[in-house]
């Protein structure tokens, strides 16, 4: 009913604050930004997991146990935020990967790969230790990385998620654009890491090539959300010239400065300011607030103005 009216007069909507709530059909997905950015937050703990069991099992990340240790525990801390939130029942987030906790629901199966995931990483918490030369160490590395690959790729096909792809069929919801945007913002949560455990200022030299990997990521990112927003021109809201559009428009230019605009800047200004480093924690933030409302916005556009079934 509430999408009939909305088709009939869009000259009378007008685009609603982020944070309000609606009423919505009960087979629709909740809009919100407080899911939103549980989901993005997991993106980044599930990226940084991946990208660091890969960089030890090859070797190639820096020495030492405390140096793999934050970044495994910040990891946990991201991962963690939306099974705490569906331990404390909370109304903005009352599931973790559709599993119900303590109402008598078995886990589902996504829940159950996630759950796994903490053994690698527990694992690899107490067995990273100098060179990461340990035969170990790099076998649960590579573990590691597989279950977090695999809770992406799995979240990707979640209950939410073909409801989403069922109304829409969009590209967002592709596994290739979870990967991407773990990988990018885990990325950017790892290189804090990175840069507070050497001295400033850095070579540039051994900076390009981390900086170029995340800027060429922001590419592609940015090409895979283009894709997706692309298509919804076929809908209601891409249809429309009314205000919901013109609203929605600079929300997804501010979505994208956060996401991309800042993180990179910051990525180039490190290495030659002499208290650049603090310009690293501030563009992973901007990009963990960028995405939710990234996200937020293409989900109420799909929910809100895509036609429905027949």
């Amino acid at each position: 009913m509430e999408l009939s009216l909305i088709h009939k007069d869009m000259d009378m909507v007008i685009f609603p604050n982020p944070m309000t709530s609606f009423r919505v059909d009960p087979a629709s997905p909740s809009v919100g930004l407080a899911p939103m950015l549980l989901e993005v937050l997991a993106l980044c703990g599930y990226g940084l997991w991946l990208l660091l069991g890969l960089a030890l099992a090859l070797g190639l990340y820096s020495p030492g146990r405390g140096a793999a240790l934050v970044p495994l525990a910040l990891g946990c801390v991201f991962v963690s935020a939306g099974l705490l939130a569906a331990c404390l029942r909370l109304r903005s987030s009352p599931q973790w990967h559709g599993w119900r906790i303590g109402r008598m629901h078995w886990p589902t199966g996504e829940a159950l790969l996630a759950l796994a995931a903490y053994m690698p990483m527990l694992g690899l918490a107490g067995l990273v230790r100098g060179e990461g030369d340990f035969w170990a160490t790099r076998i649960i590395s590579v573990v590691l990385a597989l279950c977090s690959l695999g809770c992406l790729i799995t979240s990707a096909y979640g209950y939410r998620t073909r409801r989403l792809a069922d109304q829409a069929g969009v590209a967002a919801q592709l596994p290739i654009s979870r990967v991407l945007s773990a990988c990018y913002g885990g990325g950017l949560w790892l290189w804090v890491c990175l840069v507070f455990q050497v001295d400033m200022p850095m070579d540039p030299e051994d900076t390009w090539p981390w900086a170029i990997s995340l800027l060429l990521l922001a590419m592609l990112l940015g090409l895979v959300d283009g894709v997706a927003w692309h298509s919804l021109r076929g809908s209601a809201l891409g249809q429309s010239r009314q205000r919901p559009q013109q609203g929605l428009q600079w929300r997804r230019f501010l979505a994208a400065g956060l996401i991309c605009a800042v993180p990179c800047l910051s990525l180039l200004l490190i290495p030659v300011l002499p208290a650049g480093r603090w310009l690293a924690p501030f563009a992973a933030a901007a990009y963990i607030v960028g995405k939710s409302l990234e996200l937020w916005l293409y989900d109420f556009a799909l929910t809100r103005f895509a036609p429905g079934p027949p």
